[in-house]
């Protein structure tokens, strides 16, 4: 079922008899499903201000169209999200709703946030097919629940989502990137961390197979010229330093080394003081992001990646292949609270059931 008014997604939620798997663009197949297919194309952009910052579109607002809209006025989504669908190996279109539901945040989150720190409002309809508002057009204190947190993340388990705002910033006038490439994987995440506590204001910091490590500067033209010589000197202990191609970020957003290879993708969120380790045990490809807080890791099919890179304090999730969950099992009473807040959004049990469970 297809539903392209947010009239027809009250009617159809509230007349579901059973499960429904909620859908954007189909882009993030992550995680078990059950039930009739809810597809949500709800699309257009409904309030852009250039001058304000301020964008509102329909969940079903395909990412490409709304970045090309902001492009034409030097605007970006600060959180910095890329479409996974080809290294998911899924077909379709990015869509904001689906950016939301996952939460996807690209490189730039080591220094704007994640996708909910530029979230400033929704609409959604939970599960007893009532419509719901939370935010607006401006930042603001909440009470009660932070409903605008809250659902981004949630993955369509405590409301479908049928409009989104965001806050937004302007595109840097210049960028530079340094690389390293003599560094392993793991004896990168040392460097990308000096580089992240530097007083240079790094955008970006990973490390890509064949490449070597990342490191982004943005800003005016002076500016990152000046901060990326610094960084140069401040880097060499670490290995040659040299300048590379800002394209490389795009790369590091969308994992392209790991597009159209064989094997289950897993995606860890750890501290980056833990990525040595964690890689070392792993064993395996892997793309690093977030200074090394953001592992992905290429195994082969089948292969338990939680039991092989174990012990670790963080989120493993199986972002393709497999069996089983694909989500890290909570902790008793986070999975105690997650019950409860889904039992209150919808109480029927009907959206996205077992997805993150």
């Amino acid at each position: 079922m297809r539903v392209q008014r947010e009239a027809e997604l009250v009617e159809a939620v509230r007349a579901a008899a059973g499960p429904v798997q909620v859908r954007g663009g189909g882009t993030r197949p992550v995680g078990a499903g059950a039930g009739e297919v809810l597809e949500v194309g709800i699309s257009g952009i409904t309030l852009y201000e250039p001058a304000a910052l301020t964008l509102v579109a329909g969940a079903g607002t395909p990412l490409a169209e709304v970045q090309a809209v902001l492009a034409a006025e030097g605007q970006r989504l600060a959180f910095e999200p890329a479409d996974w669908g080809p290294v998911l190996g899924a077909a379709g279109s990015s869509t904001l709703g689906g950016v939301v539901a996952a939460n996807v945040s690209g490189p730039r989150r080591v220094q704007a946030g994640a996708c909910r720190d530029s979230l400033i409002g929704v609409r959604f309809v939970d599960g007893r097919g009532e419509l719901v508002k939370n935010g607006g057009r401006v930042m603001k204190n909440v009470t009660g629940y932070d409903l605008v947190k809250l659902m981004a993340g949630s993955w369509g388990t405590l409301g479908v989502l049928s409009e989104v705002s965001f806050k937004l910033l302007p595109v840097a006038p210049a960028q530079a990137v340094l690389v390293l490439p003599e560094l392993t994987a793991g004896a990168a995440v040392p460097a990308l961390s000096a580089a992240l506590a530097s007083p240079y204001d790094v955008t970006g910091a990973g490390w890509l197979p064949g490449v070597g490590a990342l490191v982004r500067l943005e800003g005016l033209a002076q500016s990152v010229a000046y901060r990326a010589a610094q960084l140069t000197g401040a880097l060499a202990g670490f290995g040659r330093v040299e300048a590379g191609d800002p394209a490389l970020f795009d790369d590091l957003a969308r994992v392209s080394p790991f597009i159209g290879q064989a094997g289950d993708l897993w995606r860890f969120s750890v501290a980056p003081s833990a990525a040595p380790g964690i890689i070392a045990r792993l064993g395996c490809p892997v793309v690093l992001d977030w200074g090394g807080g953001l592992i992905w890791a290429l195994l082969p099919e089948g292969v338990d990646a939680r039991g092989r890179a174990a012990p670790y304090r963080g989120h493993a999730t199986r972002m393709r292949g497999g069996q089983g969950p694909a989500f890290e099992p909570e902790a008793a009473p986070v999975a105690a609270l997650s019950a409860r807040l889904r039992a209150e959004f919808d109480p029927r049990g009907i959206l996205n059931p077992g997805r993150m469970g």
